[in-house]
C-alpha cells in the first residue's frame, strides 16, 4: 500500500468535505434587516461610492485583501502538463497556505488554455476583482511572456511563483550558505542545472545578489547552454557561454556551488566530489532530488546541502515566500512586485535565519533544535517571526521605491499589527 497516497487521498476530501478550501463570510446575515445590508438595498451604496471613487473597492469590499492564484496546469510541481483540471488540488493549496501563512483570502482560478495571449486576456480582465495575482504552475516560456506582460498593463502586483518564489528563498540560503563555508558571492563559480522558470529567475537574482556573470554557467537537460546552441530560447540565450564544455559533469569540476532545478538522480557523487572545497549544492527537484543528501556527503562530508523537501535538512521552499511577499504588498497597496522587493524579502529571510530559534519553532518540528549553520540556512516555514521579518522588508521596500499607493510611516506599529494579526493561526 502506498500510505502517501492513501492520507493525501484521505486528506483532500475522501474523507468529510472535499477539497481543502471554503467560501465564509465576514458580515452577518441572519436578520432581514442584515439581508438588507448585505444586499439590495444595502449594497447600492457602496457601489455608488465605487463608481465615484474607484479607490473606495478597497474600503467596501475584500479587493485588498483578495489574491487571485492563477493556473492553466501545464508544469504542475514536478508533475508536467495535466491540463487545469488536474491543478485545482495544487492552487487550493496555494490558497490554504495564503490563509494560514499570512491571513490572506484567495480565489484559485484554473484555465482551461494554453495560448498565452488568451490567458493575459483573461488575467486583466479579472484585475477589478483582486489585490493581487499569483500565477503558478504555467510552462516556460509561455510564463515569462504572460507575468511580463501582465506587469506592464495591469496595476496590481503580479507574482509568478515558481520563478520568484524559488529564487528569493535560494537567495536568501546562498547569502548564508556562502558566508558559512567563508566565501564570497562575487568570486564563486555557480552552476545551474534546469533553464526553466526557476532556473533562470533564480540565476537572475543571484546575478543582482553579487554572482559574477562569467563565473555562472548554466544546463539543461541537453548540456551546457553554448553560443553554439540553436535550440535555446530567448531566456537561455541570455546565459548561454562563449565555452568548450558541454555537460554538467564538465562545468562542476572545481565548482563552488550546484543548484538543480531539475530531475531526480541526475547528480553523481563523482560530480560531487570534482567540485571545489566546501561546496554548495541545492539539489531542489521535486519530488526527489538530484542527489539525495546522504549520498552528496558521503561523497563530500564538506558539503551543506539543501533540497526542496521537509524530510530533509534546509528546506527550500516557497511557502518561506510568496505569502509574506503579497502581505507586505497589499499592506501598502504596492502597484508591483519589484526586484528590489524580491531582494528585500530575500535579505530578510538570511537575516532572520542568523537569529536564535524561539522554542515555539522547536515544538513544530518535534523538538528539534536549530541554529545558524551547514543544517540551518533559511528559517522554518512555522517560524512566527517570518511574516513580521519579511512582509515589513518588503512593504518597507515597496515605500522606498514609490511603489506603494498606501505607504507606512510607522514601522513599529506595522510589525505589531502583523504579530497581533496572526496570533489565532499560531495558537
Amino acid at each position: 500500500m502506498d500510505e502517501l497516497k492513501e492520507n493525501a487521498l484521505d486528506y483532500h476530501g475522501r474523507k468529510g468535505k472535499p477539497g481543502k478550501v471554503e467560501v465564509v463570510p465576514t458580515k452577518p446575515c441572519h436578520t432581514a434587516e442584515e439581508l438588507s445590508l448585505a444586499y439590495t438595498p444595502g449594497v447600492a451604496k457602496p457601489v455608488l461610492e465605487i463608481a465615484e471613487r474607484a479607490e473606495d473597492a478597497y474600503k467596501y469590499t475584500a479587493k485588498g485583501n483578495l489574491v487571485a492564484v492563477i493556473s492553466n496546469g501545464s508544469a504542475i510541481l514536478g508533475l508536467g502538463n495535466r491540463g487545469a483540471l488536474a491543478s485545482k488540488p495544487v492552487m487550493e493549496g496555494k490558497g490554504v497556505l495564503f490563509k494560514r501563512f499570512a491571513d490572506i483570502d484567495v480565489f484559485d482560478i484554473e484555465l482551461d488554455e494554453s495560448d498565452p495571449k488568451k490567458i493575459i486576456e483573461a488575467v486583466k480582465m479579472m484585475e477589478p476583482t483582486f489585490g493581487g495575482v499569483n500565477l503558478e504552475d504555467i510552462k516556460s516560456p509561455e510564463c515569462f511572456e504572460i507575468e511580463q506582460t501582465l506587469k506592464e498593463i495591469c496595476d496590481i502586483p503580479i507574482f509568478h511563483d515558481d520563478q520568484h518564489g524559488t529564487a528569493i528563498i535560494c537567495t536568501a540560503g546562498i547569502m548564508n550558505a556562502a558566508e558559512i563555508v567563508g566565501k564570497s558571492l562575487d568570486s564563486m563559480k555557480v552552476v545551474f542545472n534546469g533553464a526553466g522558470a526557476a532556473g533562470i529567475s533564480c540565476a537572475r537574482m543571484f546575478l543582482a545578489a553579487g554572482v559574477k556573470r562569467e563565473n555562472l554557467m548554466h544546463c539543461d537537460i541537453n548540456g551546457v547552454l553554448h553560443k553554439g546552441r540553436t535550440d535555446l530560447s530567448r531566456e537561455q540565450v541570455e546565459f548561454a557561454r562563449e565555452t568548450e564544455l558541454r555537460t554538467l559533469s564538465e562545468a562542476l569540476e572545481g565548482a563552488d556551488c550546484l543548484v538543480g532545478l531539475s530531475a531526480a538522480d541526475v547528480v553523481s557523487q563523482d560530480m560531487i566530489k570534482a567540485m571545489a572545497k566546501d561546496p554548495i549544492v541545492f539539489a531542489m527537484a521535486n519530488p526527489d532530488p538530484e542527489i539525495r543528501p546522504s549520498l552528496a556527503k558521503e561523497a563530500r562530508p564538506d558539503v551543506i546541502i539543501a533540497t526542496g523537501r521537509s524530510d530533509y535538512p534546509n528546506q527550500i521552499n516557497n511557502v518561506l515566500g510568496f505569502p509574506f511577499i503579497f502581505r507586505g504588498a497589499l499592506d501598502v497597496r504596492a502597484t508591483s512586485i519589484s526586484e528590489g522587493m524580491k531582494m528585500a524579502a530575500a535579505k530578510a529571510l538570511a537575516a532572520l535565519a542568523k537569529e536564535p530559534v524561539p522554542e515555539t519553532v522547536k515544538k513544530a518540528y518535534g523538538g528539534e533544535d536549530f541554529s545558524f549553520g551547514p543544517n540551518y540556512i533559511v528559517p522554518k516555514p512555522f517560524d512566527p517571526r517570518v511574516i513580521e521579518w519579511e512582509a515589513l522588508a518588503v512593504a518597507k521596500a515597496a515605500c522606498e521605491e514609490g511603489l506603494a499607493k498606501e505607504p507606512i510611516s510607522d514601522w513599529e506599529a506595522y510589525r505589531k499589527e502583523l504579530a497581533a494579526r496572526m496570533e489565532k493561526y499560531w495558537d
